[in-house]
């Protein structure tokens, strides 16, 4: 891939709309239709701890209360976890349904095969891609992006 002037964030959600297309194929050639790549950290989540409300769900995910309120919104539409009232009003907790443990089989077979083929995809590369991403969560937990935009000449420029 030569460069050119698509930017960073650009470039990332090309990647991932091409793994996770090719996740979602692959979830529809093995029986799972509509279930979707972005449910398995709710799946991964609630298998590990239990029911638990959307706020912790988030951050168990490492992603926004929206995100994950979105992504379970669509789960329960397609009957993969049920959403009951908590202790605070303003509470919902999110629970597997029997749907989705028996699906199970299935979901934890795709994880299997895709983390093969991700590992063979890192064999291909001149890095790891996981420790890449890792690195840049590090460095952008260290100092936010913001920050770093805000520290440029050209933004230093605007203001």
């Amino acid at each position: 891939m030569t460069s050119g002037p698509d930017g960073l964030g650009t470039r990332l959600r090309h990647v991932l709309e091409i793994l996770d297309g090719d996740v979602a194929r692959f979830l529809a050639d093995i029986g799972l239709e509509g279930y979707r790549p972005r449910y398995s950290p709710v799946v991964r989540a609630l298998l590990a701890r239990g029911p638990l409300a959307i706020r912790d769900l988030a951050a168990e995910m490492r992603v926004t209360h929206s995100a994950a309120s979105q992504t379970v919104a669509q789960m329960s539409r397609a009957g993969l976890v049920t959403l009951e009232p908590g202790a605070d009003a303003r509470q919902r907790i999110v629970s597997l349904t029997a749907k989705t443990r028996d699906l199970l089989p299935l979901i934890e077979a795709e994880w299997a095969a895709t983390t093969e083929a991700a590992a063979a995809l890192e064999a291909e590369l001149p890095y790891s891609l996981r420790a890449l991403l890792d690195a840049i969560v590090e460095a952008l937990d260290r100092k936010p992006f913001r920050e770093r935009i805000g520290e440029t000449d050209a933004a230093r420029k605007v203001r």
